[in-house]
């Protein structure tokens, strides 16, 4: 009878054991992933085929999406590695109202909110950019604040910060002939490391940015206009001298990305990334380095 007693206190002394370290194996799990989401910053640069979708997440854990594609394509890529209960996003920008760049945010948008949209406010006849107006309003019934793009200002989330260079003037309300150069170019600053994301911008439009000594100087470089033969000048690869491209881009009748691009880009060294070749693409940054992971779902 002894022994049976001994041998069930034994048992539960056991399994109390075993809990206690299970316990403190959880604790210590959460504490690490804790740590390493407080080290690093994530570029996203989506896989959306023939369109732009740029998903940031800072160090402490503020979300930024640039563009949202030409379908629901980002939606998915989003649901992902987004968790399923996280319904809000701090940041929206759209670059330019053109639908392989919209059309998906108005998707993004009928699902997630958002706290910020940063636009540039330009009048377009189509109807997506109609339907853009009206999940505008309805983000804006619902809190969210609507920043029109101009040069000089600055979002800063922790210690990530991101600067608007174009477009140099309030647009708000013009109606340009082609959308493609009243693109917000942002440029994201993680203490020496750095991003620029492009839109569709032309050359004409980097020469612009060039010569006004714009800082355009930057680790990673988002290819404007998909590889366009009309954008990425030899002036302005220079003046961002970036390590890494990347090149958002499916299939399309248009060449993209060209062979001039490709061609300047390994003639400067630098490191190119295709999404219709690699999928979607992740870079990390910890601050003074860059990590390119491979991240096909």
């Amino acid at each position: 009878m002894q022994t049976g007693v001994f041998s069930y206190m034994k048992n539960r002394y056991i399994l109390l054991f075993a809990g206690f370290l299970l316990l403190l194996n959880v604790f210590c799990w959460q504490e690490v992933f804790i740590l390493v989401q407080s080290q690093n910053l994530s570029v996203y640069f989506l896989d959306v085929r023939q369109g732009d979708s740029i998903f940031i997440e800072t160090p402490q854990m503020h979300q930024i999406l640039i563009d949202g594609g030409p379908d629901s394509s980002a939606l998915r890529e989003l649901s992902s590695f987004m968790p399923f209960f996280d319904r809000t996003i701090d940041l929206v920008i759209l670059t330019h109202p053109e639908k392989d760049h919209m059309q998906g945010l108005i998707d993004i948008l009928q699902r997630y909110k958002a706290d910020y949209i940063l636009w540039t406010g330009i009048k377009k006849n189509a109807s997506e950019h109609s339907a853009w107006l009206d999940i505008l309003q309805e983000q804006k019934n619902m809190g969210a604040k609507i920043i029109i793009a101009e040069s000089g200002q600055r979002i800063v989330a922790g210690n990530v910060s991101i600067d608007t260079l174009h477009p140099l003037t309030n647009l708000e309300n013009q109606e340009p002939k082609s959308t493609n150069n009243t693109s917000v170019v942002s440029r994201l600053i993680f203490e020496e490391n750095s991003f620029l994301f492009t839109g569709d911008i032309s050359s004409s439009l980097e020469k612009k940015l060039v010569v006004q000594n714009v800082n355009l100087r930057s680790n990673v470089l988002k290819i404007a206009h998909h590889g366009s033969k009309y954008s990425t000048s030899e002036e302005f690869l220079q003046s961002v001298s970036p390590k890494i491209a990347v090149i958002s881009v499916g299939k399309n009748s248009y060449g993209h990305p060209t062979p001039e691009v490709l061609q300047k880009l390994e003639n400067f060294g630098i490191h190119i990334l295709r999404t219709d070749k690699d999928g979607t693409i992740r870079i990390e940054s910890d601050g003074n380095s860059i990590k390119i992971l491979n991240n096909k779902f």
